[in-house]
């Protein structure tokens, strides 16, 4: 089960989180949303006087018994929270567990004329945990929502206890890297005729792949919706290649240093981030670890769900166990 949660993020810009589990008991209709609904938009009235963190339990007081620690979910570039609906059905047993639709993405607002800063991103996930009482929280980012969670681990220390690395570098990627992106959304073959073709281009025809993978097809079939001429991504290309040009071209060691927290690095054998960049993340990072998932490309948690959890629960555990020791 996910239940949506309206936040307010920066700028004013409406952001959808998806709490998973068996949240307390409120209004009925609001806990009826399943995975699957993640991948429709919601109409209007079924969200309407769904305040910014209104649905929130308040703190625990006292003689009260302690809630679950918070966890926060950012995807990557692209994604959206429906990404992680697997890793957070089993977050949900022991933690409070929250996916982020992060703006321009999924069922957030995507305004034409709003900040895709790497300072709004932040000043988003920051909102979000403050907004839902959820911190101090382990922060769990794959690729940009990666770059998302060390920066604010280094921002509000405060609000983060732990802190997961998936498949992003922090060396600069460049301008050829930004031309490459371009020319990869000019190449998609949009509007899709189906949810097949899209599965089909992205798991096997896209010129990026270089062995059929179906799991990659998936991941991009739930970031289409269906359109009168066919199916077309949820976001908008531009506000996209936007996001990533405000980090593309920077390196991001000086704030991995600053993160005081426990932090895992995760890399797939087969994803972007090769491993001697990896290891010396960690080495930068104070309180670093390092894992990898093998059969695993930059969709690590999505390539190889089961592999996924066996690399990073161990490092939860740990976490949890200084929570509630």
């Amino acid at each position: 089960m996910a239940r949506r949660i309206d936040v307010t993020g920066a700028g004013g810009v409406r952001l959808a989180a998806w709490e998973f589990g068996d949240p307390p008991k409120t209004d009925p209709a609001k806990d009826v949303l399943k995975q699957d609904v993640l991948r429709r938009d919601v109409p209007k009235q079924a969200v309407e006087g769904r305040a910014a963190g209104q649905d929130a339990p308040p703190p625990s007081g006292p003689g009260e018994p302690e809630r679950a620690p918070g966890v926060l979910l950012l995807h990557g570039l692209m994604g959206r929270a429906s990404h992680w609906a697997s890793t957070a059905r089993w977050l949900s047993e022991r933690h409070r567990a929250v996916a982020l639709d992060q703006r321009g993405h999924g069922q957030s607002e995507k305004p034409p004329r709003a900040s895709y800063t790497r300072e709004a991103y932040v000043e988003d996930a920051e909102a979000a945990l403050e907004q839902l009482g959820l911190g101090p929280a382990v922060l769990i980012g794959h690729a940009m929502g990666a770059l998302t969670g060390w920066q604010l681990a280094a921002k509000r220390p405060d609000l983060v206890r732990g802190l997961i690395i998936c498949d992003m570098r922090a060396s600069a990627l460049g301008a050829a890297s930004q031309r490459e992106w371009e020319d990869w959304f000019k190449a998609w073959p949009v509007p899709f005729a189906t949810l097949a073709d899209v599965r089909k281009w992205f798991g096997e025809d896209d010129p990026w792949v270089e062995r059929p993978n179906p799991a990659r097809g998936e991941f991009y079939a739930e970031v289409m919706h269906e359109s009168p001429d066919g199916w077309r991504p949820v976001f908008e290309p531009e506000q996209m290649l936007e996001s990533r040009e405000t980090w593309v071209y920077d390196a991001h060691w000086e704030e991995l240093a600053q993160v005081q927290c426990p932090a895992l690095v995760v890399r797939g054998l087969d994803g972007e981030l090769g491993r001697a960049e990896a290891q010396e993340m960690v080495r930068v990072l104070p309180r670093g670890q390092y894992a990898e998932v093998a059969d695993a490309g930059h969709l690590v948690h999505y390539d190889q769900p089961e592999a996924w959890r066996g690399a990073v629960e161990p490092f939860l555990d740990t976490i949890l166990a200084d929570v509630t020791g």
